[in-house]
């Protein structure tokens, strides 16, 4: 099991957050039971513990389980794991990253949130960013 900076996070371990997020906590075995292509159960455990290393879970014993929580907010974790995306792919370059999502073919955007991109287009060039 490849180990990764505490920032960053592997495929599995940002599987085992998307599911713990999703059910706002889990056990371990409830981790196993969404899991696509799961691990063993000592690996799934011994993924809950790294992912506790790393600062991103928490838990509590409940009885003779560990319940695990995120101790990230989820817009908080998104943003940090967009902005390494940013830095990797795109040299840092947010407006770089925009161009290549809207540029995709299947970008179906509502009028929302189309909207809600011009706004910020608009707020970046007022304040000369």
């Amino acid at each position: 099991m490849p180990r990764s900076k505490p920032d960053q996070l592997t495929r599995r371990e940002r599987q085992i957050m998307n599911i713990i997020y999703r059910r706002g906590q889990a056990t371990a075995a409830e981790v196993l039971e969404d899991l696509a292509d799961p691990p063993s159960y000592s690996a799934t455990r011994a993924l809950l513990r790294i992912l506790e290393d790393k600062g991103h879970l928490t838990h509590d014993q409940q009885g003779p389980r560990y319940v695990f929580m995120p101790t990230v907010a989820r817009e908080k974790a998104r943003r940090s794991a967009l902005d390494q995306v940013v830095e990797t792919f795109f040299g840092g370059s947010a407006g770089d990253a925009a161009a290549a999502l809207l540029d995709r073919s299947d970008a179906d955007l509502s009028a929302e949130q189309r909207d809600r991109l011009v706004d910020l287009v608009e707020r970046a060039r007022k304040e000369g960013r």
